[in-house]
Protein backbone atom coordinates (compact mmCIF):
# COMPACT_ATOMS: atom_id res chain seq x y z
CA UNK A 1 0.00 0.00 0.00
CA UNK A 2 1.44 3.38 -1.02
CA UNK A 3 2.27 5.70 1.85
CA UNK A 4 -0.09 8.17 1.38
CA UNK A 5 -2.89 5.89 0.98
CA UNK A 6 -1.69 4.18 4.63
CA UNK A 7 -1.82 7.58 6.41
CA UNK A 8 -5.05 8.35 4.78
CA UNK A 9 -6.11 5.03 6.20
CA UNK A 10 -4.46 6.00 9.62
CA UNK A 11 -6.22 9.51 10.27
CA UNK A 12 -9.85 8.25 8.94
CA UNK A 13 -9.57 5.54 11.17
CA UNK A 14 -8.34 7.97 14.21
CA UNK A 15 -11.00 9.75 13.31
CA UNK A 16 -14.01 6.93 13.43
CA UNK A 17 -12.31 5.84 17.01
CA UNK A 18 -12.13 9.56 18.23
CA UNK A 19 -15.83 10.05 17.41
CA UNK A 20 -16.80 6.76 19.17
CA UNK A 21 -14.56 7.44 22.59
CA UNK A 22 -16.30 11.26 22.34
CA UNK A 23 -19.71 9.92 22.09
CA UNK A 24 -19.49 6.69 24.60
CA UNK A 25 -16.94 7.22 26.96
CA UNK A 26 -16.94 10.75 27.23
CA UNK A 27 -20.05 12.48 26.62
CA UNK A 28 -22.48 12.73 30.27
CA UNK A 29 -25.59 14.41 29.02
CA UNK A 30 -26.29 14.45 32.76
CA UNK A 31 -23.95 16.38 34.32
CA UNK A 32 -23.10 20.55 34.18
CA UNK A 33 -21.45 21.29 30.68
CA UNK A 34 -18.75 23.22 32.33
CA UNK A 35 -18.01 19.64 34.63
CA UNK A 36 -17.84 18.01 31.45
CA UNK A 37 -15.08 20.43 29.67
CA UNK A 38 -12.67 20.43 32.63
CA UNK A 39 -13.37 16.37 32.40
CA UNK A 40 -12.13 16.36 28.63
CA UNK A 41 -9.92 19.12 28.97
CA UNK A 42 -7.13 16.19 29.13
CA UNK A 43 -7.63 14.82 25.79
CA UNK A 44 -7.23 18.43 24.14
CA UNK A 45 -4.18 19.16 25.72
CA UNK A 46 -2.66 15.66 24.64
CA UNK A 47 -3.66 16.78 21.32
CA UNK A 48 -1.90 20.45 21.34
CA UNK A 49 1.15 18.47 22.99
CA UNK A 50 1.63 15.28 20.50
CA UNK A 51 0.10 17.73 17.04
CA UNK A 52 -0.97 21.14 17.64
CA UNK A 53 1.94 22.77 19.21
CA UNK A 54 4.55 21.21 16.92
CA UNK A 55 2.59 21.96 13.97
CA UNK A 56 2.77 25.91 15.36
CA UNK A 57 6.24 25.63 16.35
CA UNK A 58 6.82 25.61 12.60
CA UNK A 59 4.15 28.40 11.09
CA UNK A 60 6.52 31.20 10.87
CA UNK A 61 9.92 29.87 9.77
CA UNK A 62 8.10 28.12 7.29
CA UNK A 63 5.67 31.23 5.84
CA UNK A 64 9.44 33.26 5.63
CA UNK A 65 11.07 30.83 3.62
CA UNK A 66 8.08 30.00 1.57
CA UNK A 67 7.74 33.68 0.47
CA UNK A 68 11.18 34.35 0.47
CA UNK A 69 11.25 31.90 -1.72
CA UNK A 70 8.25 31.99 -3.84
CA UNK A 71 9.16 35.97 -4.47
CA UNK A 72 12.82 35.26 -5.57
CA UNK A 73 11.85 32.56 -7.85
CA UNK A 74 9.19 34.92 -9.50
CA UNK A 75 12.27 38.06 -10.00
CA UNK A 76 9.91 40.69 -12.57
CA UNK A 77 8.37 42.67 -10.05
CA UNK A 78 5.88 43.06 -13.11
CA UNK A 79 5.11 39.55 -12.79
CA UNK A 80 4.64 39.65 -9.41
CA UNK A 81 2.51 42.22 -8.98
CA UNK A 82 0.23 39.83 -11.62
CA UNK A 83 0.44 37.05 -9.36
CA UNK A 84 -0.69 39.21 -6.56
CA UNK A 85 -3.64 40.96 -8.73
CA UNK A 86 -5.23 37.50 -9.27
CA UNK A 87 -4.52 35.98 -6.33
CA UNK A 88 -6.83 38.55 -4.69
CA UNK A 89 -9.56 38.70 -7.36
CA UNK A 90 -9.67 34.70 -6.66
CA UNK A 91 -10.04 35.51 -2.54
CA UNK A 92 -12.67 38.24 -3.33
CA UNK A 93 -14.26 35.97 -5.58
CA UNK A 94 -14.39 32.97 -3.89
CA UNK A 95 -15.49 34.79 -1.09
CA UNK A 96 -18.59 36.61 -2.02
CA UNK A 97 -19.62 33.51 -4.03
CA UNK A 98 -19.00 31.39 -0.39
CA UNK A 99 -21.02 34.32 1.59
CA UNK A 100 -24.08 34.44 -1.01
CA UNK A 101 -24.57 30.82 -0.86
CA UNK A 102 -24.80 30.67 3.11
CA UNK A 103 -27.12 34.06 2.65
CA UNK A 104 -29.27 32.40 0.49
CA UNK A 105 -29.78 28.98 2.08
CA UNK A 106 -30.29 30.88 5.34
CA UNK A 107 -33.33 32.75 3.97
CA UNK A 108 -34.51 29.78 1.79
CA UNK A 109 -34.32 27.32 4.70
CA UNK A 110 -35.30 29.40 8.27
CA UNK A 111 -32.97 27.39 10.58
CA UNK A 112 -34.15 29.86 13.12
CA UNK A 113 -37.62 29.21 13.29
CA UNK A 114 -38.86 27.56 16.64
CA UNK A 115 -36.12 28.04 18.63
CA UNK A 116 -37.30 27.70 22.29
CA UNK A 117 -37.46 30.69 24.41
CA UNK A 118 -35.66 28.99 27.37
CA UNK A 119 -32.97 28.01 25.07
CA UNK A 120 -32.50 31.45 23.55
CA UNK A 121 -32.57 33.25 27.25
CA UNK A 122 -30.20 30.72 28.24
CA UNK A 123 -28.11 31.56 25.20
CA UNK A 124 -27.71 35.73 26.05
CA UNK A 125 -26.23 34.56 29.73
CA UNK A 126 -23.85 32.41 28.62
CA UNK A 127 -22.91 34.68 25.71
CA UNK A 128 -22.41 37.75 27.80
CA UNK A 129 -19.17 37.08 28.79
CA UNK A 130 -18.45 36.72 25.54
CA UNK A 131 -19.84 39.44 23.62
CA UNK A 132 -18.58 41.97 26.62
CA UNK A 133 -14.60 40.46 25.56
CA UNK A 134 -15.09 40.43 22.01
CA UNK A 135 -17.99 42.31 20.58
CA UNK A 136 -17.41 45.87 19.22
CA UNK A 137 -17.50 48.92 21.23
CA UNK A 138 -19.81 51.83 20.46
CA UNK A 139 -21.01 52.00 17.41
CA UNK A 140 -21.13 49.01 14.65
CA UNK A 141 -19.09 51.05 12.12
CA UNK A 142 -16.41 51.91 15.16
CA UNK A 143 -16.18 48.21 15.59
CA UNK A 144 -15.87 47.57 11.94
CA UNK A 145 -13.80 50.30 11.38
CA UNK A 146 -11.84 48.78 14.19
CA UNK A 147 -10.87 45.90 12.27
CA UNK A 148 -9.45 46.89 9.48
CA UNK A 149 -7.45 49.68 11.37
CA UNK A 150 -6.21 46.32 13.35
CA UNK A 151 -5.56 44.76 9.39
CA UNK A 152 -4.03 47.49 8.35
CA UNK A 153 -1.46 47.35 11.40
CA UNK A 154 -0.63 43.72 10.56
CA UNK A 155 -0.40 44.58 7.00
CA UNK A 156 2.63 47.45 7.88
CA UNK A 157 4.21 46.02 10.59
CA UNK A 158 7.00 48.04 12.80
CA UNK A 159 9.30 45.32 14.27
CA UNK A 160 9.64 42.07 12.14
CA UNK A 161 10.62 40.18 15.10
CA UNK A 162 7.91 41.07 17.61
CA UNK A 163 5.72 40.14 14.70
CA UNK A 164 6.93 37.00 14.54
CA UNK A 165 7.54 36.00 18.17
CA UNK A 166 3.51 37.22 18.57
CA UNK A 167 2.55 34.51 15.76
CA UNK A 168 1.68 37.55 13.29
CA UNK A 169 1.62 35.68 10.05
CA UNK A 170 0.24 38.40 8.21
CA UNK A 171 3.04 40.75 9.15
CA UNK A 172 5.59 37.99 8.67
CA UNK A 173 4.17 37.56 5.06
CA UNK A 174 4.38 41.55 4.28
CA UNK A 175 8.08 41.72 5.69
CA UNK A 176 8.73 38.90 3.76
CA UNK A 177 7.32 40.06 0.61
CA UNK A 178 9.60 42.87 0.78
CA UNK A 179 12.87 41.45 2.18
CA UNK A 180 11.95 39.25 -1.57
CA UNK A 181 12.01 42.45 -3.48
CA UNK A 182 15.04 43.81 -2.48
CA UNK A 183 16.54 40.25 -2.78
CA UNK A 184 15.66 40.02 -6.31
CA UNK A 185 17.05 44.16 -6.76
CA UNK A 186 20.70 42.83 -5.31
CA UNK A 187 21.01 40.61 -8.20
CA UNK A 188 24.16 37.87 -7.88
CA UNK A 189 24.63 39.63 -4.35
CA UNK A 190 21.52 37.25 -3.05
CA UNK A 191 22.74 33.77 -4.09
CA UNK A 192 24.36 32.91 -0.43
CA UNK A 193 21.59 33.89 1.14
CA UNK A 194 18.99 32.34 -0.26
CA UNK A 195 21.09 28.79 -0.41
CA UNK A 196 20.76 29.55 3.43
CA UNK A 197 16.59 29.89 3.11
CA UNK A 198 16.27 27.27 0.50
CA UNK A 199 18.23 24.63 2.91
CA UNK A 200 16.14 25.39 6.29
CA UNK A 201 13.16 25.33 3.92
CA UNK A 202 13.82 21.67 2.98
CA UNK A 203 14.68 21.13 6.82
CA UNK A 204 10.89 22.49 7.51
CA UNK A 205 9.49 20.29 4.68
CA UNK A 206 11.11 17.18 6.43
CA UNK A 207 9.74 17.88 10.19
CA UNK A 208 6.50 18.31 8.22
CA UNK A 209 6.87 14.67 6.80
CA UNK A 210 7.55 13.03 10.22
CA UNK A 211 5.05 15.24 11.72
CA UNK A 212 2.45 13.59 9.21
CA UNK A 213 2.90 10.40 10.71
CA UNK A 214 2.12 11.77 14.42
CA UNK A 215 -1.06 13.04 13.19
CA UNK A 216 -3.40 10.16 13.95
CA UNK A 217 -2.41 10.78 17.12
CA UNK A 218 -3.38 13.43 17.90
CA UNK A 219 -6.30 13.82 15.81
CA UNK A 220 -8.07 10.66 17.96
CA UNK A 221 -7.53 12.83 20.93
CA UNK A 222 -9.03 15.97 19.56
CA UNK A 223 -12.18 14.43 18.01
CA UNK A 224 -12.92 12.42 21.02
CA UNK A 225 -12.92 16.13 23.01
CA UNK A 226 -14.89 17.60 20.39
CA UNK A 227 -17.24 15.10 20.83
CA UNK A 228 -17.43 14.47 23.88
CA UNK A 229 -18.30 17.94 24.63
CA UNK A 230 -21.13 18.16 22.85
CA UNK A 231 -22.39 14.92 21.91
CA UNK A 232 -23.78 13.61 18.48
CA UNK A 233 -27.03 13.55 19.14
CA UNK A 234 -27.15 17.01 21.39
CA UNK A 235 -25.49 18.51 18.24
CA UNK A 236 -28.89 17.75 16.21
CA UNK A 237 -31.46 17.70 18.98
CA UNK A 238 -31.56 21.33 19.78
CA UNK A 239 -30.13 23.53 16.76
CA UNK A 240 -30.19 20.33 13.97
CA UNK A 241 -31.66 22.82 11.40
CA UNK A 242 -28.58 25.45 11.68
CA UNK A 243 -25.84 22.69 11.64
CA UNK A 244 -27.45 21.18 8.57
CA UNK A 245 -28.11 24.68 7.01
CA UNK A 246 -24.46 24.98 7.74
CA UNK A 247 -23.03 21.76 6.27
CA UNK A 248 -24.79 22.06 3.45
CA UNK A 249 -23.91 25.51 2.62
CA UNK A 250 -20.26 24.10 3.16
CA UNK A 251 -21.14 21.46 0.86
CA UNK A 252 -22.17 22.94 -2.32
CA UNK A 253 -19.13 25.64 -2.00
CA UNK A 254 -16.48 22.61 -1.26
CA UNK A 255 -17.97 20.23 -3.92
CA UNK A 256 -19.49 22.40 -6.12
CA UNK A 257 -18.81 26.07 -6.55
CA UNK A 258 -14.58 25.23 -5.91
CA UNK A 259 -14.31 22.19 -7.95
CA UNK A 260 -16.28 24.32 -11.01
CA UNK A 261 -14.04 27.32 -10.29
CA UNK A 262 -11.13 25.01 -10.71
CA UNK A 263 -12.09 22.96 -13.60
CA UNK A 264 -12.99 26.44 -15.84
CA UNK A 265 -9.75 27.98 -14.58
CA UNK A 266 -7.14 25.56 -14.42
CA UNK A 267 -8.10 23.00 -16.60
CA UNK A 268 -7.81 19.97 -14.63
CA UNK A 269 -9.72 17.20 -12.74
CA UNK A 270 -10.99 19.06 -9.23
CA UNK A 271 -11.53 15.85 -7.53
CA UNK A 272 -8.84 14.40 -7.98
CA UNK A 273 -7.09 16.91 -7.09
CA UNK A 274 -9.08 17.13 -4.15
CA UNK A 275 -8.14 13.51 -3.32
CA UNK A 276 -4.35 14.76 -3.71
CA UNK A 277 -4.82 17.51 -0.90
CA UNK A 278 -6.88 14.82 1.34
CA UNK A 279 -3.69 15.12 4.01
CA UNK A 280 -3.83 19.27 3.89
CA UNK A 281 -7.78 18.84 4.26
CA UNK A 282 -7.65 15.86 7.02
CA UNK A 283 -5.05 17.97 9.39
CA UNK A 284 -7.52 21.30 9.14
CA UNK A 285 -10.66 19.27 9.81
CA UNK A 286 -9.03 17.67 12.75
CA UNK A 287 -7.18 21.04 14.03
CA UNK A 288 -9.83 23.48 13.23
CA UNK A 289 -7.22 25.94 12.33
CA UNK A 290 -5.80 27.05 9.04
CA UNK A 291 -2.55 28.68 10.24
CA UNK A 292 -1.66 24.99 12.09
CA UNK A 293 -2.58 23.21 8.69
CA UNK A 294 -0.31 25.65 6.86
CA UNK A 295 2.65 23.73 7.04
CA UNK A 296 1.10 20.25 5.40
CA UNK A 297 -0.76 22.25 2.87
CA UNK A 298 2.63 23.90 0.87
CA UNK A 299 4.09 20.68 1.52
CA UNK A 300 1.35 18.29 0.10
CA UNK A 301 -0.22 21.13 -2.61
CA UNK A 302 3.62 21.24 -3.51
CA UNK A 303 5.18 17.78 -3.38
CA UNK A 304 1.88 15.74 -4.35
CA UNK A 305 -0.94 18.19 -5.90
CA UNK A 306 0.90 19.49 -8.78
CA UNK A 307 0.96 22.85 -7.57
CA UNK A 308 3.78 25.15 -8.56
CA UNK A 309 6.75 25.73 -5.31
CA UNK A 310 6.37 29.54 -6.58
CA UNK A 311 2.01 29.25 -6.51
CA UNK A 312 2.15 27.19 -3.03
CA UNK A 313 4.92 29.76 -1.68
CA UNK A 314 2.58 33.02 -2.27
CA UNK A 315 -0.60 31.77 -2.89
CA UNK A 316 -0.76 29.44 0.81
CA UNK A 317 0.59 31.51 3.30
CA UNK A 318 -1.33 34.47 2.82
CA UNK A 319 -4.93 32.43 2.11
CA UNK A 320 -4.20 31.08 5.15
CA UNK A 321 -4.73 34.62 7.05
CA UNK A 322 -6.93 36.67 4.67
CA UNK A 323 -9.36 33.47 2.41
CA UNK A 324 -11.58 32.18 4.41
CA UNK A 325 -14.36 31.08 2.10
CA UNK A 326 -15.59 28.49 5.04
CA UNK A 327 -15.63 30.93 7.56
CA UNK A 328 -17.31 34.09 5.45
CA UNK A 329 -20.42 30.83 4.32
CA UNK A 330 -20.65 30.21 8.26
CA UNK A 331 -21.12 33.47 9.12
CA UNK A 332 -23.24 34.57 6.89
CA UNK A 333 -26.01 31.87 7.85
CA UNK A 334 -24.64 31.91 11.81
CA UNK A 335 -25.94 36.01 11.91
CA UNK A 336 -29.06 35.34 9.85
CA UNK A 337 -29.85 32.26 11.98
CA UNK A 338 -29.35 34.07 15.13
CA UNK A 339 -31.83 37.08 13.80
CA UNK A 340 -34.50 34.85 12.57
CA UNK A 341 -34.21 32.77 16.29
CA UNK A 342 -35.21 36.20 18.05
CA UNK A 343 -37.97 36.77 15.74
CA UNK A 344 -36.07 40.20 13.96
CA UNK A 345 -36.88 40.37 10.31
CA UNK A 346 -34.08 42.06 7.90
CA UNK A 347 -35.07 43.29 4.52
CA UNK A 348 -33.31 42.94 0.92
CA UNK A 349 -30.88 45.70 2.31
CA UNK A 350 -30.00 43.87 5.78
CA UNK A 351 -28.82 40.99 3.74
CA UNK A 352 -26.50 42.86 1.25
CA UNK A 353 -24.98 44.13 4.50
CA UNK A 354 -24.34 40.89 5.94
CA UNK A 355 -23.03 39.48 2.49
CA UNK A 356 -20.86 42.54 2.21
CA UNK A 357 -19.15 42.84 5.96
CA UNK A 358 -19.03 38.88 6.09
CA UNK A 359 -16.85 39.01 3.06
CA UNK A 360 -14.60 41.75 4.64
CA UNK A 361 -14.76 40.60 8.32
CA UNK A 362 -13.62 37.18 6.83
CA UNK A 363 -10.04 38.70 6.10
CA UNK A 364 -9.82 39.63 9.60
CA UNK A 365 -11.38 36.15 11.06
CA UNK A 366 -8.14 34.66 12.87
CA UNK A 367 -6.79 31.32 11.65
CA UNK A 368 -7.10 29.72 14.83
CA UNK A 369 -10.73 27.78 16.56
CA UNK A 370 -12.79 30.00 16.89
CA UNK A 371 -11.45 32.60 15.14
CA UNK A 372 -14.28 33.70 13.77
CA UNK A 373 -16.65 34.53 16.89
CA UNK A 374 -15.30 38.04 17.34
CA UNK A 375 -15.86 38.97 13.29
CA UNK A 376 -19.00 37.18 13.74
CA UNK A 377 -20.20 39.73 16.69
CA UNK A 378 -18.92 42.69 14.08
CA UNK A 379 -21.68 41.54 11.73
CA UNK A 380 -24.46 41.57 13.88
CA UNK A 381 -23.47 45.29 15.17
CA UNK A 382 -23.54 46.08 11.56
CA UNK A 383 -27.23 44.99 11.04
CA UNK A 384 -28.16 46.12 14.03
CA UNK A 385 -26.89 49.63 12.86
CA UNK A 386 -28.70 49.33 9.60
CA UNK A 387 -32.26 48.68 11.58
CA UNK A 388 -31.59 50.90 14.24
CA UNK A 389 -30.95 53.42 10.94
CA UNK A 390 -34.59 52.98 9.85
CA UNK A 391 -36.45 53.31 12.67
CA UNK A 392 -36.44 50.42 14.10
CA UNK A 393 -35.82 50.05 17.81
CA UNK A 394 -35.61 45.86 17.76
CA UNK A 395 -31.99 45.01 17.43
CA UNK A 396 -29.90 41.50 18.27
CA UNK A 397 -28.06 41.72 21.76
CA UNK A 398 -24.56 40.36 20.93
CA UNK A 399 -24.64 38.17 24.00
CA UNK A 400 -27.13 35.64 21.29
CA UNK A 401 -23.84 34.53 20.02
CA UNK A 402 -24.29 32.31 23.13
CA UNK A 403 -26.80 30.23 21.38
CA UNK A 404 -24.64 28.84 18.71
CA UNK A 405 -21.42 28.24 20.82
CA UNK A 406 -22.19 24.65 22.02
CA UNK A 407 -21.82 23.64 18.46
CA UNK A 408 -19.19 26.32 17.17
CA UNK A 409 -16.04 23.41 17.35
CA UNK A 410 -17.65 20.98 14.73
CA UNK A 411 -18.53 23.42 12.72
CA UNK A 412 -15.23 25.36 13.07
CA UNK A 413 -13.31 21.78 12.12
CA UNK A 414 -16.00 21.68 8.63
CA UNK A 415 -15.54 25.37 8.01
CA UNK A 416 -11.34 25.30 8.43
CA UNK A 417 -11.40 22.56 5.76
CA UNK A 418 -13.56 24.56 3.45
CA UNK A 419 -10.98 27.53 4.10
CA UNK A 420 -7.70 25.11 3.53
CA UNK A 421 -9.54 23.99 0.20
CA UNK A 422 -9.88 26.95 -1.22
CA UNK A 423 -6.54 28.04 -0.80
CA UNK A 424 -5.35 25.05 -2.12
CA UNK A 425 -7.91 25.94 -5.38
CA UNK A 426 -6.25 29.03 -5.53
CA UNK A 427 -2.69 27.53 -5.53
CA UNK A 428 -3.72 25.40 -8.28
CA UNK A 429 -5.27 28.25 -10.35
CA UNK A 430 -2.26 30.19 -9.96
CA UNK A 431 0.06 27.69 -10.67
CA UNK A 432 -0.72 28.01 -14.27
CA UNK A 433 0.70 31.45 -14.19
CA UNK A 434 3.78 30.40 -12.17
CA UNK A 435 5.05 27.22 -13.01
CA UNK A 436 8.35 25.52 -11.67
CA UNK A 437 9.79 25.12 -15.21
CA UNK A 438 11.19 28.49 -16.60
CA UNK A 439 10.32 28.08 -20.42
CA UNK A 440 6.62 27.40 -18.89
CA UNK A 441 7.23 30.98 -17.56
CA UNK A 442 7.54 32.49 -20.51
CA UNK A 443 5.25 31.17 -22.19
CA UNK A 444 2.47 31.60 -19.30
CA UNK A 445 3.47 35.19 -19.53
CA UNK A 446 3.73 35.82 -22.93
Amino acid sequence: MPKANLLTGLILGALVIGALIGEFFLFDPGIDPDVLAAQTNGWKLAGDFVFIRPLNLLIIPFVFTSVIIGITSVGDPKRLGLLGSATVAYYILTMILAVATGVTLAVLIHPGTGIPEDLRLNAINSGADIAASKGPSGSAGQGLGTAWINILRLLIPDNFFGAASAGKALSVITASIALGAGLVAIGEKNKPFLEMIESLHEALLTLVRWMLWVMPIGVLFLIAWAVGNIGIEQLFRSLGSYVVTVMLGLGIHGFITLPIVLFLLARCNPFKFMWSMRPALLTAFSSASSMATLPVTIETASESAGCSKRSAGLVLPLGATVNMDGTALYQGIAVIFLFQAYGIDLSFTQYLMIVLTATLSAVGAAGVPGGSIATTLIIIAAVNQTLSGTGNAETLPLAAIGLILGVDRILDMCRTAVNVWGDSVGARIISRLAPDDAEDREEAFA
